[in-house]
């Protein structure tokens, strides 16, 4: 096994990683943000009042997009176990 092997699976499993976080992460921000605007402009300062939403927005985004995530990983590790040969001799 090489250095640029061991390299190039680094980075391919660090941009799946940031590929896959992207959608439920990019909704919680949004529903944050849209939340804390209108806790601005209300002047309602509760706390716990962004957690429901963030999880409720986080919830739904892992169902729109969880089939492509899956689907994502699981040809990752196919690609890998396939590639497994040519590692060990």
């Amino acid at each position: 096994m090489s250095q640029e092997y061991v390299i190039h699976l680094a980075r391919e499993s660090l941009s799946l990683t940031l590929l896959l976080a992207a959608p439920p992460l990019g909704f919680g921000l949004a529903v944050g943000l849209l939340i804390s605007i209108l806790q601005a402009t209300t002047q309602i300062q509760e706390q716990t009042l962004t957690f429901v939403p963030k999880i409720v927005a986080t919830l739904a985004s892992l169902i729109l997009f969880g089939s492509w995530m899956l689907s994502a990983l699981v040809n990752f590790t196919t690609e890998l176990y396939a590639g497994l040969s040519g590692i060990v001799r």
